[in-house]
């Protein structure tokens, strides 16, 4: 790690506007701003909660059949929410985590050393990944393919530092049906909580100005970030050009996720804490009940273009 660049959380207004016309530079200046606070802002944990999910995330997408996979990578890792999560559950035993962002493979490190889980990392672009043919027997990411200029290079790269029979799984990625709507709801959250806290008597309830500024500076770049949105059955054909095998794309979350964003927008406009474990398993048992009406009622009916979040697999053929 002592190579790799170093973590910026404090970008310069200059940074800031070039990075509005670099995706790159954007995607490292955001991320490294939002590394210390991103499992807080989006409810991320190393326990059960968490583990169910990335483990049922990824049954969804590939079965269970090849776990526990030797040596995993994870692209785009963040914080290491995904493959952290999947280690513990048994998918890996042995890691390693790569981001554009140097304060998320930072954060990603520290989270696996808290865990005592067996994870190195590096700072790396997706579409250059530095590692050697034939590396790993399975890579996954979530939430990243849509931050990546040239998603069918950054797979032909999967596929290369994959072992002959290895498998790529990448969860979490918004349709672009999903992310019109759970952009609105957001947006429109944003706005309901941020203007009815002004109220002198729910002053208690209001970020700092700061805060709230600095969170619409984020914002500013996370527009410039989020470069893709999916169609499912073009997320296919793009991994089948790139070279995979088997490659297929599953749905989810229709009501949750319409419930989803409007939580998560609400959590981040209040200040830490003030909602409680109360809230939170409030909003957690009722995304458990949502997702299981999408999976299990909704998913027969409504195509699967107009659920919120895809996830593709295939594998590298032998």
């Amino acid at each position: 790690m002592s190579t790799d660049p170093v973590p910026n959380p404090h970008a310069t207004a200059d940074e800031v506007a070039a990075a509005l016309h670099d995706r790159k530079l954007a995607n490292v200046l955001y991320h490294d701003w939002e590394a210390g606070s991103y499992d807080e802002k989006w409810s991320i944990s190393y326990d059960e909660r968490c583990i169910t999910y990335a483990a049922d995330r990824f049954r969804y997408a590939a079965g269970e059949g090849g776990w526990p996979y030797e040596h995993a990578l994870e692209l785009g890792c963040g914080t290491g929410f995904f493959l952290l999560n999947l280690m513990q559950a048994g998918v890996a035993k042995r890691g390693s985590v790569t981001d554009l962002s140097p304060g998320m493979v930072q954060t990603a490190l520290r989270n696996a050393q808290g865990l005592g889980l067996d994870v190195d990392g590096r700072v790396a672009d997706a579409e250059t990944i530095p590692y050697p043919d034939a590396t790993f027997d399975l890579v996954v990411g979530h939430a990243v393919l849509h931050h990546i200029p040239d998603v069918e290079l950054a797979l032909r790269e999967v596929l290369r530092v994959l072992k002959p029979g290895g498998r790529f799984v990448f969860a979490g990625e918004p349709t672009t049906v999903g992310d019109f709507y759970a952009r609105r709801l957001g947006a429109l959250t944003w706005k309901a909580a941020t203007t009815i806290t002004r109220l002198p008597v729910l002053a208690g309830w209001r970020r700092p100005q700061e805060e709230l500024d600095e969170s619409s500076r984020a914002a500013a770049l996370e527009a410039v970030v989020d470069i893709h949105t999916f169609d499912p059955a073009e997320l296919e054909e793009t991994a089948r050009r790139a070279g995979a095998g088997d490659a297929r794309v599953v749905t989810e979350e229709f009501t949750a996720a319409m419930l989803g964003w409007p939580v998560r927008t609400f959590e981040a406009a209040v200040p830490p804490g003030k909602l409680g474990m109360g809230w939170a398993m409030f909003a957690y048992r009722s995304w458990q009940r949502l997702s299981w009406l999408d999976q299990n009622v909704l998913s027969r009916v409504v195509p699967r273009g107009w659920f919120y979040n895809a996830l593709v697999t295939g594998t590298r053929s032998r």
